[in-house]
This record gives C-alpha cells, sequence and structure tokens, in this order.
C-alpha cells in the first residue's frame, strides 16, 4: 500500500489533524532554519563537519612556520615576518593564511622565494593586484598576494605550491614603540582570534565576502603541538642602555650586543601561534622630555617627535565621576578571559568614592543594566554590584552595539563638574568595528571611553580606535596575573586629563598627522608625526594642563635619524583618513581615493592597495588540479574551545565521510544541529502513527 493510499483511507477527522500536524512540523523547521548561522556556499552542512580524523590528525596538507626578526632603533621597530609554506601532500595546492599585525604597523614589502629564485612584491590597487594573482593561478604560475582585511588583519595567499615544495613568503612593516609612564613596548600579534559574525552583516553580498575574508579554521587545542610554530628575535638598540627587560608571556634569553643593546630570542626556541608577544623596557638613564627624528625620502623631510607635557600637580582632589562600565560576557571570553574581566571589574569599584555615581551593563547576544540608571557609589549598591559581577558567566554571541548606544546615554548632561566616563572590558572579538566607531562618534557626548582589552589575543585595532574617537585610552590584560597591576595603572591614568586642547603650529609648510591631536592621560607622551619640505624650522605644541596653559617648542634641525619615520607618518594618515571616514566626515569615494594614492606613493598595504608578487615561470602541469586550502590557526590561549564551539570532537568520522580523505579541508565549526533530520524523523513518526490509527480502524469494523 502507497503513502497516499493510507492516507485516503483514513478517515476525515482523522486527515485534518495529520495535516495540521505536518504544517506545524514544516513552520517549526522554518524557524529553526531562520535561527541557524547563515552558511557560506562552500561550508559543510551542520552536523557532519570534522575537525581531526580517528587517528587525530590534522587533516591539512600545508604547514606553516614563522620567523620573525625585530630591531627597535629609537622609536620605532622594524619587522621581517618569513613565513614558510610547506606542502606535505600530493596535490598542487593554494593556501590562504589569515594573520594579525600591529594596527599601527605600515606593511611596505612583499618578498617570495621559490627555490634560488627571488620574486619581488609590487604595490597595486587592490583590484588590478587581485587580477594579477589570479591570472597567473590559472596559468599555473607561481604566485603570492597580501591583502589587508582589516588595519591588523591580514591575508597572505599562496598558489601553485607543489608537491613536497616549500615556498617562502617574506613582508616587513615598520611600526611605532609605545610609551607609557617610562615604560616602552613592543606588542607582535600572533593569532586572529575567531570573529563574531552577525547572521543580518551577511543580507548582502559584500558582506559575505568581508566575513569570509577574516573567517578562518580553527584548530582544536591539544590535536597537533607543532601547528603555526613561530620563533622571535628582538634587537633591542632604542639608542640607549635597556633596562628591566621583561616578555610577560613569554619566556625568552637576553645577551648584550655589544653596542649598547640587547638580542632577545625565545627561550624555548619556537612555541605556537596562540597569543600575543609582547616585550617591555626602560631605560636606565631619566627619559628625555622630547625625542625627535627623521627621514628624508623622495625628497621631503619626515619627523616624529615624542614630547611629555608637564607634570599634573596631583595635590588636587579629583572631581567627582560618573562611570559606567560595560562588560563582555559572551561566548568568546570564556575560560580565563571571563575571569580576568569579572576580576578587572571588582577591582575597580574598590576605587569608587561616595562622591562618585556608577551602572554595569553586560552584554553578549543580549543586554542588561544593573540599574535603571547611575546610582550612587555607596557600600549597599557596591555590594549589589558585586554579586551581579561574580554571577556573570561567559555564553552568547558579541552584540556590543547596544551595549555602546546604552551606555552612551547621558541622564544628567547639564552636570558638567562631574566626569563621565565609559570603560569597556571586553576581547573586542566582533566583526562591526565601523559600526561601532560611528556610533561612538555620533552619540559620544560628554563621555569619555576607555578600553580593556582582555585576554592573550584582544582586536587591538578596534580597542585603539574606540580610545581614540572617545577621547580615552586603553590598556591590554592578557593574563590573570596582570588584573591588579594594569587596571590599577588605568584607575589611576584616568582620573583626570593631563593636558587637553592641544594645538600645534610651525614656521613652515608641514603637514602633522595625527590632524586632531588627542587628549593625553597621565605617563602618555604626544606622538607626532610630520611632513616638510624642509628639515629645519620649529614646531610648537600648546595645551591645556589642571587650567593652566602650557608650550613646548621643538627645533627641527635636532632630529637624530630614524629610519621607517617616513612610512610611519603615511600610516598616521591612512588612519586619520579611515577614521574620517567611520565618522561620516569625508566622501567615501575620495578617502578611497586619497588611501590608495598614499598606498602607492609609499608601497603600503592598504584597504585599497595590495602587494603582488608573480613568479612568471609556469610551474604546475597543464590539466592538473589546485586544490584550496585555508589553513587553520590556533585557537588562544585561555579560550574554551568546548564552550566556543559547541563540545569536544567526537572521536571518528561523520558517517558517509572518509576519515582520511586529505582533501578535506579545516572549517569553522558550526554549533547549530542539522534541520531537515529531525523533520523528517518527526513526520515519519506521524506517518507510523497514522498507520497504526488505520488498523485500530480495521480490527474494529472486522
Amino acid at each position: 500500500m502507497t503513502v497516499s493510499t493510507l492516507f485516503l483511507s483514513i478517515g476525515r477527522p482523522i486527515r485534518r489533524g495529520l495535516l495540521i500536524a505536518i504544517a506545524l512540523a514544516v513552520a517549526a523547521a522554518t524557524l529553526v532554519r531562520a535561527q541557524e548561522p547563515p552558511r557560506f556556499e562552500d561550508e559543510p552542512a551542520a552536523g557532519g563537519l570534522q575537525l581531526r580524523t580517528s587517528r587525530g590528525t590534522v587533516l591539512s596538507a600545508v604547514r606553516l612556520g614563522t620567523d620573525m626578526e625585530v630591531t627597535v632603533t629609537g622609536q620605532s621597530a622594524r619587522v621581517k615576518v618569513v613565513q614558510a609554506f610547506r606542502n606535505t601532500g600530493d596535490e598542487w595546492v593554494e593556501a590562504t593564511y589569515l594573520y594579525p599585525l600591529p594596527e599601527d604597523g605600515a606593511v611596505d614589502s612583499l618578498k617570495m622565494v621559490v627555490g634560488q629564485r627571488v620574486i619581488i612584491g609590487e604595490i597595486h590597487r587592490r583590484a588590478e593586484a587581485r587580477e594579477i594573482y589570479e591570472a597567473a593561478k590559472a596559468e599555473g604560475q607561481r604566485a603570492g598576494l597580501v591583502e589587508q582585511q582589516r588595519p591588523n588583519m591580514f591575508t597572505n595567499r599562496v598558489a601553485n605550491i607543489g608537491p613536497g615544495e616549500t615556498v617562502l613568503i617574506e613582508i616587513e612593516y615598520q611600526a611605532p614603540v609605545r610609551r607609557v609612564s617610562g615604560e616602552y613596548s613592543i606588542r607582535l600579534p600572533l593569532v586572529v582570534g575567531p570573529r563574531y559574525i552577525a547572521g543580518r552583516s551577511l543580507a548582502t553580498a559584500a558582506g559575505r565576502a568581508d566575513a569570509r575574508a577574516i573567517s578562518a579554521p580553527v584548530a582544536e587545542p591539544g590535536q597537533d603541538t607543532a601547528l603555526n610554530p613561530v620563533s622571535i628575535t628582538v634587537r633591542l638598540r632604542p639608542g640607549f642602555a635597556p633596562a628591566n627587560v621583561v616578555s610577560a608571556y613569554h619566556p625568552v634569553r637576553m645577551v648584550p650586543d655589544g653596542a649598547g643593546g640587547q638580542t632577545v630570542t625565545l627561550a624555548d626556541g619556537e612555541v605556537p601561534a596562540d597569543r600575543d608577544f609582547e616585550l617591555r623596557w626602560r631605560s636606565a638613564d631619566t627619559a628625555p622630555g622630547v625625542g625627535l627624528f627623521r627621514e628624508q625620502l623622495n625628497g621631503r623631510h619626515y619627523l616624529m617627535a615624542v614630547i611629555n607635557p608637564p607634570a599634573e600637580d596631583r595635590r588636587r582632589p579629583a572631581p567627582p565621576r560618573e562611570l559606567v562600565f560595560v562588560i563582555d560576557n559572551s561566548g568568546s571570553m570564556s575560560g580565563e578571559s571571563m575571569d580576568q574581566a569579572r576580576a578587572s571589574l571588582k577591582l575597580a569599584l574598590g576605587t569608587l568614592t561616595p562622591a562618585d555615581r556608577f551602572n554595569i551593563i553586560r552584554f553578549d547576544d543580549t543586554m542588561t543594566e544593573l540599574f535603571d540608571r547611575p546610582v550612587a557609589a555607596t557600600p549597599e549598591q557596591l555590594a549589589v554590584a558585586r554579586r551581579f559581577a561574580d554571577s556573570l558567566d561567559a555564553n552568547g554571541g558579541t552584540e556590543m552595539l547596544p551595549a555602546l548606544r546604552a551606555a552612551l546615554v547621558d541622564d544628567t548632561p547639564g552636570d558638567t563638574e562631574r566626569v563621565r566616563q565609559v570603560i569597556f572590558l571586553t576581547d573586542g572579538s566582533i566583526y562591526n568595528e565601523d559600526q561601532m566607531l560611528a556610533a561612538l562618534g555620533a552619540d559620544r557626548g560628554r563621555s569619555r571611553v576607555f578600553m580593556v582589552g582582555i585576554g592573550s589575543a584582544p582586536n587591538t585595532f578596534l580597542m585603539n580606535r574606540m580610545a581614540e574617537v572617545g577621547r580615552g585610552t586603553y590598556v591590554n590584560i592578557s593574563d590573570t596575573t596582570e588584573v591588579r597591576a594594569r587596571m590599577t595603572e588605568l584607575l589611576d591614568r584616568l582620573t583626570r586629563p593631563v593636558a587637553t586642547g592641544l594645538t600645534v603650529a610651525s614656521d613652515g609648510d608641514v603637514r602633522f598627522a595625527p590632524e586632531v591631536l588627542p587628549d593625553l592621560y597621565e605617563g602618555e607622551p604626544l606622538v607626532l608625526l610630520a611632513r616638510s619640505r624642509r628639515a629645519t624650522g620649529r614646531v610648537t605644541v600648546s595645551g591645556v594642563t589642571d587650567g593652566r596653559r602650557w608650550a613646548r617648542t621643538v627645533e627641527l634641525a635636532q632630529a637624530v635619524e630614524g629610519p621607517g619615520v617616513a612610512r610611519l607618518w603615511a600610516r598616521r594618515r591612512i588612519t586619520d583618513i579611515e577614521i574620517e571616514d567611520s565618522l561620516g566626515d569625508s566622501d567615501g569615494e575620495a578617502a578611497a581615493e586619497a588611501i590608495a594614492r598614499l598606498g602607492l606613493e609609499f608601497s603600503l598595504v592598504t584597504r585599497e592597495t595590495s602587494l603582488v608578487a608573480v613568479d612568471r615561470t609556469p610551474a604546475r602541469p597543464e590539466g592538473a588540479r589546485l586544490r584550496k586550502e585555508d589553513l587553520p590557526l590556533n585557537l588562544p590561549k585561555g579560550w574554551d574551545f568546548d564552550h566556543l564551539f559547541g563540545g569536544p570532537m567526537a572521536e571518528g568520522a561523520a558517517p558517509g565521510v572518509d576519515p582520511d580523505d586529505p582533501a578535506r579541508l579545516l572549517e569553522l565549526p558550526q554549533t547549530a544541529a542539522g534541520w531537515m533530520t529531525p523533520v523528517l524523523n518527526g513526520l515519519m513518526l506521524l506517518l507510523t502513527g497514522a498507520g497504526g490509527l488505520w488498523l485500530m480502524r480495521r480490527r474494529r469494523t472486522a
């Protein structure tokens, strides 16, 4: 008997009930399907994804090793990154690797090494560089392409890596050295944390392409301890005798270099690329009040001035404040990051005085405000706040924008005597940075925004930009042992601005960057970059400190040679343009053209320009298949893989999947369950029940 015959033989009331049940099942399936995270076209269906075979081997033919050489000179660092792509499989491969760089770094060099041949990369507009790369790939030629996805996120693509072959990609970039309270530091990002991408962001083709570009497979911790190893060497030659050299997150060896500097290497030789590397040092002597560096390029003179404002009179009492703490308890914060955020929040609550007001906003893909509006920091309210902090668990998506908008709502705009401060505690693992900056620029009012970057690999691009647009500052907390020292340092600095209303003037034709000077907090110097047609003249910086005006003048002729200053000026100018574009203060097409011109002039990788290298000698035989492979990333140290990606990987492959097929690629896990199987099971149960009802009716009739 067929299903249709069986259905028609059932009584009309039963048929009507079955039709209603089927309609409800289909509607429920449609709702479940609508709530699932969207999949890209080439991603596997939910429920069948595997990150390892039953033997525990990583399903990736291409292996990656990275070596970094850093030379610190004065206030900048020159970094050379060599990535070795080795094809251990038996097919021709195109490999793509997503990697981080400092958001203020200027990438200006690309070399591709194949055997004994060295191919120098060329700068082109982004679309043109992609066309050159795709054409070379189609012709079987080896090619490399470096593209910027975010100011701190880049991709390397290498086409036509032959079986058993190794291709080296070497990039170089210039980055400034950070200085706060007399301590210098460089931070080398080593891994990109997975970004939360809301489904609405994928509504357009451009959104889907962008989301795909910043997404990469993530390897389950422990399945391959040799995945993405990195070695680091730092030649520390700052122009003075470095003292108190510290590597907070990686054991290092330090050897004097005979020239007054230090050579720093990793104690273990190689480490997994699963957390940022940070090196800090101080001067053995008194730090200079002004540092001047210059470089000449293409007939222009470039200047970098590091100016310390006058020390603040700390005997004056700090004004009363209104503080809004915004804490991220989304899934990416699970593990050590949530512990760091809770501890940081509770430490900050302990610094409030009875004259202060405060509130707490927590967010994942939902949002909760502890109080309807900021309340007085009484012992009773602080006790409520501490219990609230202790109750926070990490879960859900990272919808930061609603929390930002809620935090910027000023209930007392006329209370000018009270300083209003918003403090974010987050890893910043979001996709929509531009939307955050636009909202902050539009609604910040009198609020000042301070960023606390949590975890081993925070999104420092978001931290820096939000602090700059929000007229605040930022600090990174990458380990639980740092909470007290780093938060105390931040809370001490944000009691009141050191210098406000900063302006700069010169007696010549000088183009400064940044164009809008930031407010400075205790221990922070002003880093000013300039371009001029002559290397002489004066630059005067003035501002207000403790209600008193001050000024400081520097002579350009006193500057010392500083390699890389020109590209740092260009990178900072590009940042100015990007901020104006994010805030809607410039025309989008004009901004894109200005960025492209700077990228072409200084050979910089930007959102509008890319570096491409092509070996014109064909390598891949005609007709040989080229397999695309996205290289997996390590999960940032301290992140909870099981919590973030929906549980550990079950042993063995899914039914119908060859567990040892090397052509299978690693993809980002999907936490959503498959929806079709439950629907079919439900329909089968309905039909089984209908059959049972029909048999019962037959027996009664008999």
